[in-house]
C-alpha cells in the first residue's frame, strides 16, 4: 500500500514562506516514474492543481501562482517539495500530495494558513 506523508504546513504571514514536503512509503517501488503533484482546496472550493512535476523533471504550474512557487522531486529520498514565497490569504488551503503512474494516490494533507 503506498503512503504520501505531507508535512510542513502551518501559519505563517502574508509576504511570509513555507516549505511542504510529501514523502513516499509503502509499495511505491518505482517512485522515479510518477508524476507528483501539489493540490489545494480551499474552504468550500474544488480541489485544484498547485504544480506538477514529471519524472523527467518538467514542472508545471498553476497561472494564478506567478513564479511564488517551486516543486522539486529527489528520486533517492522518494521525496516530493513545495517551496511557497511570497504567501497571500488567498493560499489558505489544505494541500494535497498526489502521485500518479497507473493508479493515484493522496495524501491526507497539510493545513496552510496565511494570516496577520
Amino acid at each position: 500500500q503506498v503512503q504520501l506523508v505531507e508535512s510542513g504546513g502551518g501559519l505563517v504571514q502574508p509576504g511570509g514562506s513555507l516549505r511542504l514536503s510529501c514523502a513516499a512509503s509503502g509499495g511505491i517501488f518505482s517512485f522515479s516514474m510518477y508524476i507528483m503533484a501539489w493540490y489545494r482546496q480551499a474552504p468550500g472550493k474544488q480541489r485544484e492543481l498547485v504544480a506538477s512535476i514529471t519524472d523527467t523533471h518538467i514542472t508545471e504550474y498553476a497561472d494564478y501562482l506567478k513564479g511564488r512557487f517551486t516543486i522539486s522531486r529527489d528520486n533517492a529520498k522518494k521525496t516530493v517539495t513545495l517551496q511557497m514565497n511570497s504567501l497571500k490569504p488567498d493560499d489558505t488551503a489544505v494541500y494535497y500530495c498526489n502521485a500518479y503512474l497507473h493508479t493515484e494516490y493522496w495524501g491526507e494533507g497539510t493545513q496552510v494558513t496565511v494570516s496577520s
